[in-house]
C-alpha cells in the first residue's frame, strides 16, 4: 500500500474530511488532495505531523511507498493488450472507476489494466474491447454479471498506457474519483469526465476538459493549452509559480480570477504567452492559483 492509500485510509478511519485533516496539519486542502492522489508526498515537517496525529511511525507510513501507484500494487488484475504499428486516433470509454491513469510509454502496444483489492472476480466481471478501425482505435470497458457503476467507482482502478510513437488525437470518457494524465505528448487530448480532481503531469499539447462538476486541476507543468469547458460550475487550476500563460474566458457569464498562496490577487497572466488557459461555457468561474509549495 502506498503512502497515498495509507493516508486516505487512516483519515477515513478517523472520520475526518480532507478539510478537517488539512486544518489539523495547518496546510491547504489542495495539499491533502495531492497527497491522497499520489501526486506527491509531504515534506518532513508535515510527515512528522501526520505521524504524530495518527500515532503511526514515519517508517510505517513510507514502508511500501513507490511513488505512482502501479497495477502490481493490487491483489487482482485484468490486462488487455493490442499491437499498434502506426499513428492512431484513440476513442476510449471506460465508465466508472475509482482512479483512472492515462500515460504514454515507449512501446508498441496499448495496455489496459483493471485492478482491484476487493474484487477477486474482476476478470469475469469486466470485459475490455479494443477495435482497430482504419486509423482509429476504439476502447470500451463493459461491466458484466450485474456489476454496477457504483461498485466499479468504489473498487476498480484503470491504468492505460499508449505507445508514444503512435499517439494521434485522444478522446477519453471516464467517471472517476481522480483522473491522472502522465508523460503524454500529442496534438490533442479531449477528456469527457466526471471527477473532482484532475492531475496533469508532464503533458504536452492541448488538453480539453469537459466536466460540469466543480473540480480542481493540478498542473505539475504547463506545456501547451488547457481548455476547461463547464456549465454552472466553479473550478480551480493550479499552475507552477514560474509558468507563463495567457488566460482567456469565453462563452456566456464566464469569469477568471487569480490566487497566490491562497489569497486573491490581481491577474498574473502574460499577454501573447505560448501557453494558454481557457475557460469556455455558461455561468462558470475559474480560479487560477499558484501555491506556496509544490507538495
Amino acid at each position: 500500500m502506498t503512502f497515498a492509500e495509507k493516508l486516505k485510509s487512516i483519515r477515513k478511519q478517523a472520520g475526518m474530511s480532507q478539510e478537517q485533516l488539512a486544518e489539523k496539519l495547518g496546510v491547504s486542502r489542495q495539499a491533502v488532495t495531492k497527497w491522497e492522489a499520489d501526486a506527491g508526498i509531504p515534506d518532513i515537517e508535515n510527515m512528522m505531523a501526520v505521524s504524530a496525529l495518527f500515532g503511526i511511525s514515519i517508517d510505517e507510513l513510507l514502508s511500501h511507498e513507490r511513488g505512482i501507484k502501479k497495477a502490481a500494487d493490487y491483489l487482482y488484475e485484468s490486462v488487455t493488450e493490442y499491437d499498434i504499428d502506426e499513428s492512431k486516433r484513440y476513442d476510449m470509454k471506460f465508465g466508472g472507476a475509482k482512479q483512472f491513469t492515462l500515460s504514454g510509454y515507449e512501446g508498441e502496444k496499448i495496455r489496459v489494466r483493471l485492478v482491484s483489492n476487493t474484487m477477486p472476480t474482476l476478470q469475469n466481471d469486466f470485459k475490455v474491447r479494443i477495435d482497430d478501425i482504419r486509423k482509429r482505435i476504439d476502447v470500451e470497458v463493459n461491466r458484466k454479471n450485474g456489476v454496477t457503476e457504483a461498485t466499479a467507482k468504489e473498487s476498480v482502478s484503470i491504468f492505460v498506457q499508449i505507445p508514444t510513437p503512435y499517439i494521434g488525437k485522444i478522446e477519453c470518457a471516464v467517471n472517476a474519483e481522480t483522473v491522472e494524465i502522465r508523460s503524454l505528448e500529442c496534438d490533442s487530448i479531449e477528456l469527457d469526465i466526471k471527477t473532482p480532481d484532475v492531475i496533469l503531469a508532464d503533458v504536452t499539447g492541448t488538453v480539453e476538459i469537459n466536466c460540469n462538476l466543480d473540480m480542481e486541476v493540478f498542473c505539475q507543468s504547463l506545456n501547451g493549452e488547457v481548455a476547461i469547458n463547464q456549465v454552472s460550475a466553479t473550478s480551480k487550476i493550479h499552475v507552477p509559480k514560474d509558468a507563463a500563460f495567457t488566460a482567456v474566458a469565453k462563452g456566456i457569464g464566464t469569469s477568471i480570477s487569480y490566487e497566490k498562496d491562497g489569497k486573491q490577487t490581481k491577474p498574473f497572466s502574460v499577454p501573447e504567452a505560448e501557453n494558454i488557459i481557457e475557460l469556455n461555457g455558461i455561468k462558470s468561474e475559474l480560479v487560477i492559483c499558484t501555491d506556496r509549495e509544490r507538495r
